[in-house]
């Protein structure tokens, strides 16, 4: 028997909703308050929860006052209630930035959440929002995910909601999570970029990033935070209807506002047999949240792809060269089949994602391409170092790739150098590989 919850939004879901859905089912919000105290914020915040009506419904409302909070231009809050503004979140270019604002980083917030000392799932799931909030917003804004700054208002509310989710859900030892379809809102809201549109742009590029269902319920407002899709799109195993279960008990989270409907979030919770097993829609459960920290570096990184069947074969040589030279990261081809059958190439370009333009520029001018297709993905690369070491044959540089925590996971000897070896001295090319190889490990001994 398994523990599931069902995540029901008829009115959205934003992080305040979550912790209060949670302390509704039970999870003690001195609790939720002792292990965030944890995080090193505990001056700057206070969390308490209220019993409030909303369109005659009983709920709980959980507020986050802020008691030492500066705005982006450093005005002092005292006991402010958060309401889940999007200004929290976004990329600044640093001579904009001004001297009293305080910002907080994704890595900031990692090394705060990675020293709490909280219970594994809470850290891993954490920190796993994080950056899928992170990498939305870098997509958004053309930014790298560790560039996404979060003002110190919203990166406490973020902070709070996010970790304060994850404890209380492993308090309630739950092993998947489903959600509803999810309503999409209208109209605009004001965030630090100026009016957006409903659903803003990170919570669009969230349900982008899971196929979420989405439909209008006719409330033009905004009912998804991208806290809120962060959490679900992190942690839910599938979106649609509720699974089958045995009903044990109803969490009900409160929102801010008063709607034309009951802006409240249910929390299913109760048991099912073997769903993770017969779920053919299944894609992943909290167990997959739970992944080794930090192994690698990570970036959010631009991919442009085209295809192509009328070119000189000679020209994507060059083209090779031109897209390196204007700073892609890799760039490779497929053989593959196009209309009227014609044979053709795949081209793919890996690059950051401020040398896109300047690779897609590459693109239209070299080749007979007269469209390119833009994704925007998560990369992930281990640190690097050459190592010369001196073999019977002459120097071979040694690349050794570690994990950040200094594991060695990967050596190899540098093939140009193993190569010019070869045929200077008319020996195999794999017998200096191995000489080189064999080299390294016994220095390291």
């Amino acid at each position: 028997m398994q523990k599931v919850a069902y995540l029901e939004c008829p009115t959205g879901i934003a992080g305040d909703m979550c912790l209060g859905a949670l302390v509704s089912a039970g999870v003690p919000l001195d609790y939720l308050t002792a292990k965030l105290d944890r995080l090193g914020i505990a001056e700057e915040y206070r969390l308490r929860a209220d019993l409030v009506h909303r369109n005659g419904q009983q709920a709980t409302k959980v507020w986050v006052d802020l008691l030492d909070a500066h705005s982006h231009t450093g005005h002092a809050h005292a006991g402010h209630h958060h309401h889940h503004a999007h200004d929290h979140a976004h990329h600044q270019p640093k001579e904009q930035q001004k001297t009293g604002s305080r910002l907080r980083h994704l890595p900031e917030i990692e090394q705060m959440i990675q020293r709490a000392e909280l219970p594994r799932r809470a850290e891993a799931w954490s920190l796993k929002i994080f950056r899928q909030l992170a990498d939305a917003e870098g997509a958004v804004h053309g930014v790298p995910a560790e560039q996404v700054h979060f003002h110190e208002v919203g990166a406490i509310d973020a902070i709070v909601d996010v970790v304060g989710t994850c404890l209380g859900l492993d308090w309630l030892d739950l092993d998947l999570i489903y959600c509803s379809s999810l309503p999409t809102g209208g109209g605009t809201i004001r965030a630090a970029h100026g009016r957006l549109p409903v659903p803003v742009p990170a919570v669009l590029k969230l349900y982008e990033l899971r196929n979420v269902p989405i439909y209008s319920n006719g409330i033009d407002r905004e009912l998804v935070t991208p806290t809120g899709a962060a959490i679900v799109t992190t942690l839910a195993t599938q979106f649609g209807a509720p699974p089958a279960m045995t009903l044990q008990k109803i969490g009900l989270g409160a929102g801010s506002r008063d709607l034309p409907i009951p802006n409240i979030l249910r929390l299913w919770i109760g048991g099912a047999k073997d769903i993770h097993e017969n779920s053919v829609h299944h894609t992943h459960s909290l167990s997959d949240a739970i992944v080794p920290q930090l192994v690698a570096n990570s970036e959010t990184i631009s991919v442009l792809e085209t295809q192509i069947d009328d070119l000189n074969p000679q020209a994507i040589g060059y083209v090779f060269d031109a897209l390196f030279a204007v700073g892609a990261v890799d760039v490779f081809t497929q053989a593959i089949g196009m209309k009227k059958s014609r044979p053709g190439v795949l081209l793919t370009v890996i690059c950051p994602t401020e040398k896109e333009l300047a690779c897609e520029t590459v693109l239209f001018r070299e080749t007979s391409t007269l469209g390119i297709r833009h994704t925007v993905q998560r990369r992930s690369w281990l640190d690097r170092a050459f190592h010369p070491v001196e073999t019977e044959y002459g120097t071979v540089q040694i690349k050794v790739a570690r994990q950040k925590d200094g594991t060695i996971v990967n050596v190899q000897p540098e093939y140009e150098d193993c190569a010019q070896l070869a045929r200077q001295h008319n020996v195999a090319w794999r017998e200096i590989h191995r000489i080189a190889l064999q080299t390294w490990y016994l220095r390291q001994s």
